[in-house]
């Protein structure tokens, strides 16, 4: 599996005072998106011995998503690992094929086991490397 989709439909606790979804809520599908693709992908083993933060987020918010709308949240690994960290990219596309939201994400690897930052093996990695 090298990208993995997720489907998020806005609710009214989506919803800021502007009438649309607010940045917090895209920055929260960014990790369940990313979380689930980690879940769905990974060695259960790896799961068990590691752990992900971001480091980083670069969000380009394009088009404003609004209640009761769908979108179509697609991430992948595009780029080997540099250390502890990758890149992940996210496009949240909605019906009409047009993206709402891009974004590029810095995670780090972190052995649970000692806390700290870890390299990320080849065989960690292998899974989430687009084709």
């Amino acid at each position: 599996m090298s990208a993995f989709e997720q489907v998020f439909t806005a609710t009214a606790d989506d919803i800021d005072e502007l009438g649309h979804v607010n940045n917090a809520v895209w920055v929260r599908w960014i990790q369940d998106v990313a979380t689930g693709h980690w879940r769905a992908a990974a060695d259960p083993a790896h799961v068990d011995a590691y752990i992900w933060v971001v480091t980083r987020h670069e969000i380009d918010y394009l088009r404003p998503l609004l209640e009761g709308e769908s979108v179509t949240a697609r991430t992948w690994v595009a780029e080997p690992p540099r250390g502890a960290r990758f890149d992940r990219l996210m496009t949240f596309t909605g019906h009409d094929g047009k993206d709402n939201v891009r974004a590029r994400t810095t995670w780090a690897m972190i052995d649970k086991a000692t806390g700290r930052p870890a390299r990320v093996p080849r065989e960690v990695v292998e899974a989430f490397l687009s084709a």
